[in-house]
């Protein structure tokens, strides 16, 4: 075992540690969780669980625009395919985000895409997801803080981003149906292909992979990266909707700035690799920033329980399905064929 690979196992072994002995004194009585469960208003799970499911859509979506841009089709059952896959990688495996980036990359080729153009739309994909989020700190920073806002609050926040969602994926479909926002497929540039000679430093690298990631959006039709960057925020905000659904189920009457506060605290927690899918990380954090906003511990627990359950731990056998559905219908795309040399007179 490599030293690195000996580091981050360790890292997982205390962090998990740590999760035990912190919910330990913070969980209470497993009866109590369960009777609190088993208390809660189900039509609130019910959102909770939709606004979940669509907003998974929606990072599908994202990508297949971004795929359509540079004119790889991608039907909207397979990129959901796609997404629900990669994502059971990134929850469950060592090293999960890069092998589901690896393992996205060649889906896209799969579809068509060149691998300039998969590689582009993986780096672009993670870029608005970015963006994205730091909109909603953005927008929570700026908007002032208050005390309990009650479950009205919470039905319009949930009702609106599913409505929000609705129109968007429609707006999405009348796009790609009428052909509008597709450009041709983009061809292999002479530049992209690897030169010989020794290889450039780190610094270098990083400067290579900016510019073309510049390049690569310049080379989308706007209403392409500008959807795409609207489908990342509906993705961010209807996660954090199904948390606010779940809290609500559970009677948690805090401020929606303050649960949005707790929210973007854990996102920015999860984004350490030290544990797959942020797996005790999360859930530490998660339960602690519920009590510290005015949740009772019973409740705070139940809400941590079931909003993991619904955006990480179900996602993983759900995943293994769409994988086996995606191995039955994966045809490779052919590789180009190799140019040949050009004759010397």
């Amino acid at each position: 075992m490599s030293t690195k690979r000996a580091l981050r196992v360790a890292a997982l072994l205390v962090v998990l540690g740590v999760a035990v002995l912190t919910l330990k004194d913070k969980l209470p009585d497993p009866a109590q969780i369960g009777a609190t469960i088993a208390s809660a208003n189900p039509w609130w799970l019910v959102l909770a669980a939709a606004a979940e499911m669509t907003s998974l859509r929606h990072f599908a979506l994202q990508q297949r625009r971004l795929l359509a841009g540079f004119g790889v089709k991608m039907s909207v059952p397979r990129a959901v395919a796609v997404t629900f896959t990669r994502s059971a990688i990134s929850f469950s495996l060592p090293a999960g985000s890069a092998m589901s980036a690896g393992f996205a990359f060649r889906q896209f080729r799969t579809a068509g895409a060149s691998r300039r153009t998969a590689g582009a739309v993986a780096v672009l994909s993670s870029v608005l997801s970015g963006v994205a989020l730091i909109l909603m700190y953005g927008a929570v920073v700026l908007i002032p803080r208050g005390g309990a806002t009650g479950n009205a609050d919470t039905l319009v926040l949930v009702l609106g981003l599913l409505v929000t969602a609705t129109v968007v994926f429609a707006l999405d479909f009348l796009l790609s149906r009428g052909g509008r926002g597709v450009s041709s497929p983009q061809p292999e540039h002479p530049e992209d292909e690897e030169k010989p000679g020794p290889r450039p430093g780190l610094t270098a690298r990083g400067r290579a992979a900016v510019g073309r990631t510049v390049t690569d959006l310049r080379r989308l039709p706007p209403r392409s990266w500008v959807l795409s960057l609207v489908h990342a925020t509906v993705n961010w905000g209807l996660d954090f909707a199904c948390l606010a659904a779940t809290a609500a189920a559970f009677g948690i009457d805090v401020s929606l700035v303050r649960l949005a506060t707790v929210y973007l605290t854990v996102q920015l927690l999860r984004q350490v690799p030290i544990s797959p899918g942020g797996i005790g990380v999360v859930e530490v954090a998660l339960l602690a920033g519920l009590v510290s906003a005015g949740a009772e511990q019973g409740a705070a627990a139940a809400a941590m329980l079931v909003y993991r359950l619904l955006s990480c731990w179900i996602i993983i056998p759900l995943g293994a399905l769409t994988y086996a559905t995606l191995r039955r219908g994966a045809t490779p795309a052919p590789e180009p064929a190799p140019r040949q040399p050009t004759p010397v007179a």
